[in-house]
């Protein structure tokens, strides 16, 4: 159906949104409250609550509360998951560009010299 998204559906969503990028980037560097990740936004921190609750639904973030601080970590195995799948994107094209050069090749071998101006 096309209401129901995919893990990976929710994953490129999140990751849609540059301000959840930069969040995601900042956690590569290891965990993080909410308020170190609000720091660098322009937004408010209700809005960066709302981001944060796209990335932990597409599972990219998990946070705990310790004590009065929320702490902020990165879901690897949900980037893995999207990483492979672009990685076999990346791999597909790369054998059609692949048969595409040997064509040409193949091409320009049969035609010798008639692509020569005279």
């Amino acid at each position: 159906m096309l209401n129901q998204q995919t893990p990976l559906d929710l994953a490129f969503h999140a990751l849609a949104d540059p301000s959840r990028r930069a969040i995601v980037e900042r956690l590569t560097r290891g965990p993080a409250s909410v308020s170190e990740l609000a720091k660098p936004l322009a937004m408010s921190f209700p809005a960066v609550m709302q981001h944060l609750a796209v990335l932990e639904g597409a599972h990219l973030v998990a946070s705990q509360k310790i004590g009065r601080v929320r702490i902020c970590r990165l879901e690897a195995a949900t980037l893995d998951r999207a990483e492979a799948w672009l990685n076999a994107r990346r791999a597909e094209w790369e054998r059609r560009f692949d048969r595409l050069g040997r064509y040409l090749d193949e091409l320009q071998a049969q035609g010798g010299d008639d692509d020569k101006p005279d």
